[in-house]
């Protein structure tokens, strides 16, 4: 189907991999930057352990939020607001990303098996038992 805004060029199966590929592993780093970010933010913010800071980090961003640790300035407490809505935005891209990033390799895998067991006369066969 054509018209206008729509793009005339068909992606192979390749390419459409690659492009995910390389999306998944943008997510990636900007999934390891924020944490990077927020452990930083909240070491010096609140005064936090670098582990406690990244602790926290990993905590807000996934949004679980055990409630153990809790900004105490204003600043630190509109930083989380930010950090949590752009982690949703980050985390949960990259986690559906790479769902669809494994489901991929898992359906090339089982085809690839799948061809070597059809041709190998070595293996028994499904219905000789």
């Amino acid at each position: 189907m054509t018209g206008p805004g729509r793009p005339t060029h068909k992606f192979t199966k390749r390419q459409r991999f690659r492009a995910s590929n390389y999306v998944y592993n943008l997510l990636g780093i900007a999934a390891v930057l924020l944490l990077v970010v927020g452990t930083v933010a909240f070491h010096y913010m609140e005064g936090w352990s670098w582990v406690d800071s990244f602790y926290f980090s990993a905590v807000a961003g996934t949004t679980v939020g055990f409630g153990d640790l809790t900004p105490s300035t204003d600043i630190s407490k509109l930083f989380s607001v930010a950090y949590i809505f752009v982690g949703i935005g980050i985390i949960g891209t990259f986690l559906n990303q790479r769902l669809k990033y494994h489901g991929v390799v898992r359906k090339q895998t089982e085809k690839a098996i799948g061809k070597v067991t059809n041709n190998d006369p070595t293996m028994p066969d499904e219905n000789s038992t």
